[in-house]
């Protein structure tokens, strides 16, 4: 099994289908798009790995980084997250929680095991790669228990570190 990787080292391209919600209210419309690592805009990305749509970590994962888009748009990152559930999963937890990042669909786990963070019969770790704009891994928190995650300020830092 792959290690993830290293600090200074390409990310693996993925090509993953994904959902975002588009716009906030009652009834927000969800977009379905392609994303590929390696065709994005030249600027920095934070993948987020998460093990489950609506399970209690996760959703304040999750939320805390969508209510905190404005903040990553303003050093100029983006986020995607990235789980093992399917699209309708996707839209579901989206529409439920209000959650504006994309989430990308990993149904058989390949971009979790190119990351070296799968794990048998459980899904994934919970992991953060932040990538620059050449595809190159500038900083990683990989979770050996899914309980915590880095904060969105820690994560703001690590991409404002990128431009110094």
């Amino acid at each position: 099994m792959p290690k993830p990787p290293a600090v200074g080292t390409a990310a693996p391209d993925f090509e993953l289908d994904g959902i975002t919600l588009s716009a906030p209210g009652a009834e927000p419309a969800i977009r379905r798009d392609g994303y590929r690592l390696s065709q994005r805009a030249a600027r920095p990305l934070l993948l987020a790995f998460y093990p489950g749509d609506d399970t209690p970590v996760c959703t304040r994962q999750l939320c805390s980084y969508s209510d905190g888009l404005d903040g990553f748009a303003s050093v100029g990152a983006d986020v995607w997250a990235i789980s093992r559930q399917g699209l309708d999963s996707h839209e579901s937890f989206a529409r439920k929680r209000g959650i504006g990042l994309p989430l990308l669909s990993d149904t058989d786990g390949a971009v979790a095991a190119a990351y070296g963070i799968s794990v048998p019969g459980l899904g994934l770790r919970r992991s953060v790669f932040l990538v620059d704009g050449e595809n190159i891994v500038r900083w990683r928190h990989v979770a050996l228990v899914g309980l915590s995650f880095p904060s969105r300020d820690e994560l703001l830092a690590a991409v404002a570190a990128l431009a110094r």
